[in-house]
């Protein structure tokens, strides 16, 4: 079946789009990296500390992980709203799902107050925000990308990309603030509240932008057309399943390398390599803040280059200085941590920038939502329980230099082979498809 190719969006159109999606992944990644900070030193003592140091420590960070497990479901559901009803109103529903679990978690009793029933809702939170995250990201790419031309769709995905460091500096800066101006005690007390409780504001922010913005030319064109499919996954499963494998496999380092560092590594480096709390936190604000030049940077890269191309880069020079990394990481200064964030900063950084692009380029725009929302929803899954298993081999090793090492190499591996085929499915995908026009279309609801 020939892709429809609508007219794009006015400029300023496409350019509100790209904000309304920027802002809401800020959002999204503010909220839940908030909570990867929150596990990895206070969830733990706050809500499971029946189960001793360890446990308690392990169970936090499974906390983490049910979120992740649950986003498929997400996936599943808001992608079918996304192919059936629209982008923009699946979009305005997740952040709104997530900005309120958010909150709420910062009113949650913890264990001391109410025995278990905080943990419970605690991880019933999670789901919620789960569900919503997997929703999110493939909707917010395609509102950013649908409104422009072919030629600039690579630029135009990268840009919800800057999502993710956004929100792991506000949530950095909102932990370093408490670290900085409280004592451990204050801060285990009533003041971990705070940085989810600042949800509410960001989240009118966000819906202000995303009720201002108006559904993609490429959904006005496949509805007018009548090529929606009833059930948009199945449709998926049919026609392209091998090609969701290679999906899941090109996101992997993306997300997984901001689990590796941003979650397990700064857990790590205070509890077994001795960095202060606050030193790890600037480090990881530093490598977020070369992210916010870097993502747009390589997302004008792949739109000369490729996607596929960048991603394959950036797994390449991620996979040869795996090793490196972590080796001098036992014994280094303050300064070899911040280059390391810096490099994290520059080489998965590829891979994630380029990610929307090559997504948008593998699948046929009749079930796109659900084909992004579910590759990255997988991804996002074995993503989530790195941490977690990074620590158990880490465990199983003897807190040997290279555990951690070999899930970033090995995720390397995998995103490499991945999009060098992901680059061959989008040739033979180009060849085989020659666009048709549908003008008629796409002046209907414009």
């Amino acid at each position: 079946m020939q892709p429809l190719t609508p007219v794009p969006s006015d400029p300023r159109i496409a350019r509100r789009a790209r904000w309304a999606s920027l802002v809401g992944t800020s959002l999204e990644s503010y909220d839940f990296y908030l909570f990867a900070y929150f596990s990895a030193f206070f969830a733990g003592p706050l809500f499971f500390e029946p189960l001793g140091p360890v446990g308690a420590n392990l169970a936090a960070l499974a906390t983490i992980g049910v979120a992740f497990v649950i986003r498929p479901i997400g996936a599943i559901i808001f992608g079918h709203l996304g192919d059936r009803i629209g982008r923009r109103t699946v979009l305005i529903v997740t952040i709104t799902m997530m900005g309120v679990a958010t909150a709420l978690i910062g009113v949650l009793p913890t264990f001391d107050q109410a025995g278990w029933v905080g943990a419970v809702l605690l991880v019933l939170l999670r789901v919620l925000q789960g569900v919503s995250l997997g929703g999110e990201w493939g909707g917010a790419i395609l509102i950013a990308t649908e409104h422009e031309s072919k030629a600039k769709r690579a630029f135009a995905a990268a840009m919800p990309q800057l999502g993710s460091p956004i929100g792991s500096i506000l949530s950095a800066v909102a932990f370093l603030w408490l670290t900085l101006s409280l004592t451990t005690e204050e801060i285990g007390e009533w003041a971990w509240r705070i940085p989810f409780l600042t949800a509410i504001p960001l989240l009118a922010i966000s819906l202000y932008l995303r009720l201002a913005i108006t559904e993609t030319p490429v959904f006005t064109a496949v509805k007018g057309a009548g090529r929606a499919p009833r059930i948009p996954l199945a449709a998926l499963l049919r026609a392209q399943p091998v090609t969701i494998v290679v999906a899941v496999g090109v996101a992997l380092l993306g997300i997984g390398s901001y689990s590796l560092m941003n979650t397990y590594t700064i857990n790590y480096g205070a509890a077994v390599l001795g960095f202060d709390y606050y030193q790890l936190l600037i480090a990881t604000t530093i490598g977020g803040l070369l992210q916010l030049v870097t993502i747009p940077l390589f997302g004008a890269w792949a739109t000369r280059i490729g996607s596929g191309l960048v991603i394959a880069i950036g797994a390449l020079g991620t996979l040869l200085l795996s090793f490196p990394i972590y080796f001098f990481l036992q014994n280094a200064s303050f300064g070899f941590l911040v280059g390391m964030m810096v490099i994290g900063g520059i080489l998965p950084t590829m891979s994630w920038a380029a990610l929307g692009g090559i997504f948008t380029e593998l699948f046929d725009e009749r079930y796109r939502y659900s084909a992004l929302g579910f590759a990255y929803a997988l991804a996002a899954v074995v993503s989530g329980f790195v941490p977690s298993l990074t620590g158990a081999l880490g465990a199983a090793t003897g807190n040997a230099w290279w555990h951690p090492a070999i899930v970033l190499a090995g995720m390397s591996l995998i995103t490499l082979v991945s999009s060098l085929v992901a680059i061959r499915i989008r040739v033979d995908r180009d060849e085989d498809a020659p666009a048709v026009t549908a003008p008629e279309v796409v002046g209907a609801e414009r």
